[in-house]
């Protein structure tokens, strides 16, 4: 901006001073009064225009001439110096002015000025820094392996009878005992006939919880002794580093209904524990307590897809580093007067009570609803280089699970 007014400037004195041969007819134009000299304007004026005075004159022939003679000629008189400190401005490109001439000596009368008012420039340059481009450490990524397995079903309550009664098509569905279904339509579902805490549970906590909590209890435990983790192994665990994430769909339905008949009389006769007792979380809460494990602890409730999902979570936790082993699963027990209403009032339940082993048909043409059933099972899931510790063989190494939500439901 500075340079360019520079520029203006000398070429409007230029033109004013401008002095041509004979070959030029035109008379040679009077310089404007704002042009004339500084001592007739005001001392305001005179900030704003320069004063320019007995300037050099030039010659040339013609106007292709008298153009080359001004960008080769032309010279800034003195007392355009003297009048405004704008002579560095000319000098941007190195010693030598934007017209070619050699501006040091101008600039050197101008710092003489300045130094004798007692005046001292002075450029700070900075350094320039230095570009660090730190690499990032790329960590190996944990994985996840299964090393212990627990369930309790109407079909085995050990991994490998299950397992083989899976394989070999045995139905674990059946009539149901637990009460009278006469009312209902369906009088069938996944009933478990036999079933013991005994060994897994304290016989007074039995007394009190509700039956899924019983199931998830005695399933976790059996993943625990499935995988190797004794009393000597629990005590070398980093129990920090231990959590358990076993969910459920319905909670403890059993002992909020119990509650419910209990209420009718009065609230006295209503266990203290049904609200605690009925929630999601507290079979993992419970089992943790038990276990000492301090890690993650909680619990997913995702209908049919409940146990999927803390299977996912607990692996996240483990692949994160903030764990390094995992109790997850599910367990549910609705086989009640209310459970079984409620499916009912849905219309959603198969009601082929005549042929209960071949009620479940999901994909068949003539199927007429799902079975309700009831049942816990529970992994235990461990980091890698963890389990090697311990182990030399495990069940099968986690991959990956992918969730999305869509028109037909939670998929994973």
């Amino acid at each position: 901006m500075v340079a360019s007014s520079a520029l203006a400037t000398w070429f409007v004195a230029a033109c004013i001073s401008v002095s041509g041969d004979k070959s030029c007819r035109r008379p040679k134009p009077s310089p404007p009064a704002v042009f004339c000299s500084s001592k007739r304007l005001s001392r305001s004026a005179r900030r704003k225009f320069p004063a320019v005075t007995e300037c050099k004159s030039f010659s040339g022939g013609g106007r292709g001439g008298l153009i080359m003679n001004l960008m080769s000629s032309l010279e800034p008189c003195e007392e355009y110096y003297k009048s405004k400190p704008m002579s560095s401005s000319l000098s941007i490109f190195g010693s030598e002015s934007i017209f070619g001439f050699n501006t040091s000596s101008s600039k050197n009368r101008v710092q003489k000025r300045m130094n004798r008012a007692g005046k001292t420039t002075a450029i700070a340059v900075q350094p320039a820094k230095e570009s660090s481009t730190k690499k990032k450490t790329v960590a190996k990524k944990r994985r996840v392996v299964v090393t212990g397995l627990g369930v309790v079903s109407p079909v085995g309550h050990v991994a490998d009878v299950f397992y083989e009664n899976l394989l070999e098509g045995v139905s674990g569905i059946s009539e149901i005992e637990a009460f009278d279904c006469e009312q209902f339509p369906t009088k069938i579902a996944g009933e478990i006939k036999s079933f013991s805490p005994n060994g897994w549970v304290a016989p007074k906590l039995s007394k009190r919880v509700d039956k899924f909590m019983l199931y998830l209890l005695t399933a976790g435990k059996k993943a625990l002794e499935d995988g190797g983790v004794t009393e000597d192994v629990m005590k070398e665990l980093d129990i920090t580093k231990c959590g358990v994430l076993i969910g459920s769909a319905l909670g403890g339905m059993k002992v909020f209904q119990d509650a419910i008949e209990a209420l009718r009389i009065s609230y006295k006769k209503m266990n203290p524990f049904c609200v605690p007792f009925a929630t999601t979380n507290m079979g993992s809460a419970i089992l943790a307590m038990d276990l000492g494990w301090m890690g993650p602890n909680y619990s997913i409730s995702t209908a049919c897809a409940t146990s999927n999902f803390c299977i996912l979570n607990a692996a996240n936790h483990i692949i994160r580093g903030e764990t390094d082993m995992m109790l997850s699963g599910g367990s549910d027990s609705a086989i009640i007067p209310i459970g079984l209403g409620g499916f009912v009032a849905c219309n959603t339940l198969s009601q082929r009570n005549s042929d209960p082993t071949k009620a479940s048909r999901p994909w068949d043409v003539s199927r007429d609803g799902f079975v309700i059933g009831e049942g816990a099972g529970v992994l235990l899931l461990e980091e890698l280089e963890h389990a090697k510790v311990r182990i030399s063989q495990f069940y099968n190494i986690y991959i990956y699970t992918h969730t999305r939500c869509g028109s037909n439901g939670t998929q994973i």
